[in-house]
Formats: C-alpha cells, sequence, structure tokens
C-alpha cells in the first residue's frame, strides 16, 4: 500500500490545496492530511477549525485521514507508515523552497518528496490572500474546496 502524508499550516484549506490531494489519490492508495503547527507562522483560524474544514472538504473520501501534528514533517511521516511526503507547487519560487526542503528531508530518511503542480486555474491562490480577502470581508467560496464554508 502506497502512503503518502500531504503537510501543511492550512490556514485555511485552498482549493488548490483541495486539488492537489485529489489528484494525489492517483497515485496513492492513502493519503494523511497532516495539519502542522507552524511557529513561524500565527494562525488566522484556531487547529480545530482548519481540521474541521478538512475534513469537510473529504467526508465522503475514505481514502483520507486528517491529523494535527507538532513534530518534524518527517518525523510525521514515520508515524503515519508513509515513504512519501506530497506537495503541490504554484511557482519557481516554490519549486525552490520546496526543492530545498525535500533534498534535506530525504538526507534524513528514505522519505521521497512527491509534487504535483498546481493546476493553472489555481496558480494564483493562496491561503495567504484568502486571509486577506476575508479581512475586508468578501466572499472566498470560489477559493474553497467545494461544500466547506469557513
Amino acid at each position: 500500500m502506497k502512503k503518502a502524508i500531504f503537510p501543511g499550516s492550512f490556514d485555511p484549506f485552498t482549493i488548490g490545496h483541495f486539488s492537489v490531494v485529489k489528484r494525489g489519490l492517483q497515485l496513492f492508495d492513502h493519503i494523511t492530511i497532516g495539519v502542522g503547527a507552524n511557529c513561524s507562522k500565527k494562525a488566522h483560524f484556531p487547529l480545530e477549525k482548519r481540521l474541521e474544514i478538512i475534513r469537510q472538504a473529504f467526508r465522503d473520501e475514505p481514502r483520507i485521514s486528517v491529523k494535527a501534528y507538532d513534530n518534524l514533517t518527517i518525523d510525521f511521516a514515520k508515524q503515519e507508515g508513509a515513504d512519501f511526503i506530497l506537495r503541490g507547487v504554484r511557482s519557481s519560487i516554490d519549486f525552490e523552497y520546496e526543492k530545498s526542503i525535500a533534498d534535506i528531508n530525504k538526507s534524513l530518511s528514505s522519505i521521497e518528496t512527491v509534487i504535483l503542480f498546481t493546476e493553472p486555474q489555481h496558480a494564483a491562490i493562496s491561503s495567504t490572500i484568502i486571509r486577506d480577502l476575508l479581512s475586508y470581508g468578501k466572499d472566498v467560496t470560489a477559493f474553497l474546496p467545494p461544500g466547506v464554508e469557513l
């Protein structure tokens, strides 16, 4: 069984994240979405709300589980029995960042990183932009997974 984790702070989980996970299900038998504590970021949404949003998005998909974690991503992957880390990349800047992390993770473990490029229609969407829009009272429904409400 091929297992992967899809780690991130997901503050909030976007339609771009959703797309990467759905496409990842073509490659993996099971994906655990790991909502990590990122000490360099102050979360807009509380952890429980972020978990709830993701569970809502995948409520009908038994091959997805959603868990919080507060350790290194490679340690979380090992806890989950995953041999792969799934990541999405929107731009060349994202790619350089993800490659550096993938190289370090590989040197510390046998875990491979699999990168999927964001679909073009989702490339401009980020959690940061969604938080900014929310702060101005804008409707962000179009940028969230189907059936998800904040």
